[in-house]
C-alpha cells in the first residue's frame, strides 16, 4: 500500500510538531503549514490523501480554506478533517455542511485523532472504488437495500422508504458526523417530504424500531447524528 499524504494546518507550531510527530510514527507522509493562504497552495500544487485544518488561523481562516478546497476540481475529493478549539457548534456545523468529512475538537487523544483520519480514509477509499454493496452487515443489523429488508438479530423490521435512506446513509459511514441538513440532502427522491426539522421525528422512529439497538445512532448536541463505531 502507498503511503497516505496528509496536509497539517494550523497556526501553533507545538501543535503542528505534536500532530507531524504521531502521523510520521504511523506511517504517513506530512507537510505542515501554518496560514490559510500556504494550505491552499500546497493542496492545489500537490493534492494530499487527507487536510488535517485548524479552524482558527490568521488570514484566510479555516472554513473559507474548507469552502475553498471543495469548490476546487483539484481539490474537491480531497477529505478534510476540522481541527478545532472553538467551543461554538455553529462553526461545526458550518464546516460539515461547507463538506468537511469530519471534525475533531482540541484537546484531542493523538490515539482518538490517528482513528478518525484512518477512519476518514477508509471511506474514501470505499467511495473511489465505487463500493456501494447491495447487502450491508453492521453488528446486529442485516440491511439488504435491494429488496429493502432489514433484520436486527434475525427478526425482520418494517421501515419506510425514507427511514431505509436515512439508516443506509448513517451506517454506511460509522463514526462520520451528519448533519440534518446532510441527512436531507442524502434522502433527497425518497418519495416522502422530509426537512432539516423533521429530521429527529424520523430518528426517533427509526431508534424505537431497532429496539435496544436504537442506541447505536447517537445524537451529536447541535450538529446532527452519526452511527457508532463497533469496537474490534
Amino acid at each position: 500500500m502507498s503511503v497516505r499524504s496528509v496536509l497539517v494546518v494550523d497556526d501553533e507550531k507545538d501543535i503542528r510538531e505534536l500532530l507531524e510527530y504521531n502521523l510520521v510514527r504511523n506511517g504517513f507522509q506530512v507537510k505542515c503549514v501554518g496560514t490559510g493562504e500556504d494550505a491552499l497552495r500546497e493542496a492545489r500544487q500537490a493534492p494530499p490523501d487527507l487536510v488535517l485544518l485548524d479552524l482558527m488561523l490568521p488570514g484566510v481562516d479555516g472554513l473559507d480554506v474548507c469552502k475553498k478546497l471543495k469548490s476546487d476540481e483539484r481539490t474537491a475529493h480531497v477529505p478534510v478533517v476540522m481541527l478545532t478549539a472553538k467551543g461554538e457548534e455553529a462553526d461545526q456545523i458550518v464546516g460539515l455542511e461547507l463538506g468537511a468529512d469530519d471534525y475533531i475538537a482540541k484537546p484531542f487523544s493523538p490515539r482518538v485523532l490517528l482513528a478518525r483520519i484512518k477512519a476518514v480514509l477508509r471511506r474514501e477509499e470505499r467511495t473511489a472504488a465505487g463500493e456501494k454493496e447491495a447487502t450491508i452487515e453492521y453488528g446486529p443489523l442485516l440491511i439488504n437495500r435491494d429488496r429493502h429488508e432489514v433484520f436486527v438479530e434475525g427478526e425482520p423490521i418494517a421501515l419506510t422508504a425514507l427511514e431505509m435512506r436515512i439508516l443506509c446513509t448513517l451506517v454506511g459511514t460509522p463514526g462520520r458526523v451528519y448533519t440534518r441538513y446532510q441527512i436531507v440532502e442524502a434522502t433527497q427522491g425518497a418519495g416522502v417530504g422530509v426537512t432539516d426539522r423533521s429530521v429527529d421525528v424520523h430518528i426517533v422512529s427509526l431508534r424505537r424500531k431497532l429496539g435496544e439497538h436504537g442506541a447505536l445512532i447517537e445524537t451529536v448536541r447541535g450538529v446532527g447524528y452519526r452511527f457508532r463505531e463497533l469496537k474490534d
